[in-house]
């Protein structure tokens, strides 16, 4: 292992199931890899819109695979995915600009809390997100004014343009800073690659010195 921690950057949405998954490993391999993990909330919508890509929900056969998938890479990942009924309406309809730009605001006021509250989201406990996550009432307030802000607003506009930038048809994305190289990974199924790229072992998406479950 080196000594000097390298930089992964997770763009991710709470939107995607995938993005929970990689967020999740690479939340337990972040001290094992000695890696700086830079959160990145930002908006799958508008990096489907920029590439012509479309969710998998629209397509039936796709849809199906996609619910049997998760529930699979759920088990076996450890985390408690369960789809509601209405998850494909919530992609076309409500989509998930509020929860992005709240994420975005805390991660300005308040980064050390992004973690949580990001994982709140995922568990779709959106209206207790904050509590859970550590935070004050007046705090939580404070987050919500600012998510309708054009500081905030413009900043998970830039952020969703910068996964554009480095290749971005969906999320999740890895992008990975190694050796003055970049490299750009979609999905959570890259995580061995990641760390060939690194140069790290991979134990795993539940690597033995994390035990616990969500």
């Amino acid at each position: 292992m080196g000594s000097a921690p390298r930089t992964l950057e997770f763009f991710y949405d709470v939107l995607s199931p995938y993005s929970w998954l990689s967020f999740e490993i690479l939340c337990r391999y972040k001290n094992i890899w000695n890696v700086h993990l830079q959160l990145r909330p930002s908006l799958i919508a508008g990096i489907m819109k920029d590439s012509g890509n479309k969710p998998p929900a629209l397509l039936p056969r796709k849809a199906k695979y996609l619910t049997n998938d998760i529930r699979l890479l759920g088990q076996q990942v450890q985390v408690p995915i369960n789809f509601p009924k209405d998850f494909f309406s919530v992609i076309l309809e409500k989509g998930s600009l509020s929860a992005m730009r709240f994420l975005t605001a805390m991660k300005s006021e308040h980064p050390e809390m992004l973690e949580k509250a990001s994982r709140e989201l995922w568990m779709r406990v959106w209206s207790r997100a904050a509590e859970k996550a550590g935070m004050s009432i007046e705090q939580a307030r404070r987050i919500l004014e600012k998510t309708s802000t054009p500081q905030v607003k413009n900043q998970l506009k830039e952020t969703t343009e910068a996964a554009c930038k480095y290749g971005a048809f969906g999320l999740p994305i890895t992008v990975a800073h190694v050796d003055g190289q970049t490299h750009m990974l979609f999905g959570s199924d890259r995580m061995e690659l990641l760390a060939y790229l690194l140069g790290e072992k991979w134990m795993g998406p539940v690597p033995p010195v994390v035990e616990s479950r969500l």
